[in-house]
């Protein structure tokens, strides 16, 4: 079994074909059949929520966040025979959008995988109502400028939650690191050191939030051991 999870590890970040595994792993069909299975078990998503409470608790915080940052990114999609997929007309790039609520270390809270054309807000709504008990004390969430508006009331109605956006000066001119809003950001290039999940190979949405999961399980998991 550990030969199993180092396989599917070994897989996210060198961002090869299942077939391609090494012969030193098991037979990729039982790679393969053990990470759909904990994909639709729930498995991924249980194990890195328990391993995020212990990364909080090792640092003496409690393991319900009360703040945290919404970003989305959109990637290309590779060859894929059918799957959801959209062109994000603000990007120029036809693929899926990555959305990320994070707390204030850069740990996910929730992840939501959709078609690129889908507008951030709507996005943003999707994801707070999967919310699987991280928001008991969450209160703060800080945003970008295009999830103003509609979408701070309804989130101030139904989930008590208050959106701040971040907004960049208007004097600034290029790149500026913007307070708060540079940890989502750091959260996609964590995510971008895993091979698998510079662009979007998996047919099924699912497949691909369980890649992320698995790619913040691998860096946790590195958090926590001794050193």
């Amino acid at each position: 079994m550990r030969l199993v999870v180092d396989a599917i590890l070994y897989l996210t970040v060198g961002g090869i074909q299942w077939r391609m595994l090494p012969s030193d792993f098991p037979p990729w069909q039982s790679g393969y059949t053990y990470f759909r299975q904990w994909r639709d078990d729930g498995t991924w998503r249980r194990l890195h929520d328990t391993l995020r409470v212990r990364v909080r608790h090792r640092i003496g915080r409690h393991k319900h966040p009360t703040a945290g940052s919404i970003d989305s990114q959109t990637v290309k999609t590779g060859h894929t025979p059918a799957g959801v997929r959209g062109y994000d007309g603000g990007k120029r790039i036809t693929g899926r959008k990555q959305h990320l609520l994070v707390d204030t270390l850069g740990l996910t809270l929730a992840v939501l995988v959709t078609a690129a054309d889908l507008p951030d807000r709507d996005g943003a709504r999707q994801l707070l109502r999967r919310g699987c008990g991280f928001g008991q004390k969450l209160r703060l969430i800080w945003v970008d400028g295009a999830y103003r508006g509609s979408l701070q009331r309804w989130v101030a109605q139904r989930f008590r939650i208050r959106l701040q956006p971040v907004l960049r000066p208007q004097e600034q001119k290029g790149f500026s690191v913007l307070p708060r809003r540079c940890v989502v950001e750091r959260t996609f290039a964590w995510l971008g050191l895993n091979r698998r999940l510079c662009k979007d190979y998996e047919r099924l949405p699912e497949s691909s939030v369980a890649f992320i999961q698995i790619a913040m399980i691998r860096l946790m998991v590195r958090r926590l051991a001794p050193n």
